[in-house]
């Protein structure tokens, strides 16, 4: 029965920009619990590699080339996935961009891409994916968050204040969709170790003896961790969960952190 739950044998999920990274791995985690995956990209280039990653590991994936900010093209895509591949089960919101610039040297275009990115891109991809959820009668939506849905950092202005928002237009479409059998959740990664983040992991970098001493499980993420929450979410196993963000940071959100004088 508990095995059961988690069970995603027949199920299609759509994950937005997985094409690397960590929503390669959440989708990785879905196929490999049973749901035929559906990546999307900007770049076919970008895409066709990674469905041939995905099928070198034996999961059924499929890849379709929109911009998830463009209305026209998302309302086209997800007719098409649909009808080629099948109802979309499951959605995972998670391409998006961010630009490291500080508040006042940022220009307001660039402020404006990672709100378009981040924030309105989910609300439109999960628009469409819920008017035919809402039809058949269930679903499950995963926005992709940040900490900094909750906390501040230097120089991310733009991806705080989209990450933020998205925090919250998680718990509105749980209050609107809740009653249609669609849970609608979030999930918050920590710092994980993938190949952006490479450069400045090793030993004697600031920013790497930063993250292991704030985190209390003492070591950076590996991307498998993200799987299991993914895989909870998009299951049975969480069918009366709504409007939740769930953090996978190794502890950082539940500590202030150590003093200076601690070891």
């Amino acid at each position: 029965m508990s095995i059961n739950l988690f069970d995603l044998t027949g199920k299609v999920a759509l994950v937005t920009g997985a094409v690397h990274g960590l929503g390669m791995s959440m989708a990785k985690g879905l196929g490999n619990a049973g749901a035929t995956i559906v990546v999307n990209n900007n770049s076919s280039e970008a895409l066709e590699e990674a469905i041939a990653e995905y099928k070198a590991c034996g999961l059924k994936a499929f890849g379709y080339v929109f911009d998830v900010t463009n209305d026209k093209a998302v309302e086209q895509a997800i007719a098409k996935i649909e009808t080629e591949v099948g109802p979309i089960d499951i959605l995972v919101n998670n391409a998006g961009i961010i630009k490291r610039t500080p508040i006042v040297d940022m220009e307001i275009p660039d402020f404006e891409l990672v709100i378009k990115v981040d924030l309105v891109g989910p609300f439109i991809v999960s628009k469409y994916v819920a008017k035919n959820m809402i039809k058949r009668g269930g679903g499950k939506i995963i926005n992709i968050c940040s900490m900094m849905s909750e906390l501040g950092r230097d120089s991310v202005s733009a991806y705080a204040a989209a990450k933020g928002g998205l925090k919250m237009l998680t718990r509105s479409m749980a209050t609107e969709w809740a009653k249609f059998n669609i849970q609608t959740n979030g999930i918050g990664p920590g710092y994980f170790a993938t190949s952006q983040t490479a450069p400045i992991r090793v030993d004697g970098h600031p920013f790497n003896e930063f993250i292991i001493s704030r985190t209390p499980a003492g070591r950076w993420g590996d991307p498998n961790d993200l799987q299991g929450a993914t895989i909870f979410l998009a299951s049975k196993a969480s069918d009366f969960v709504n409007g939740h963000i769930l953090y996978v940071d190794g502890g950082i959100l539940a500590t202030i952190g150590k003093p200076s004088n601690e070891n």
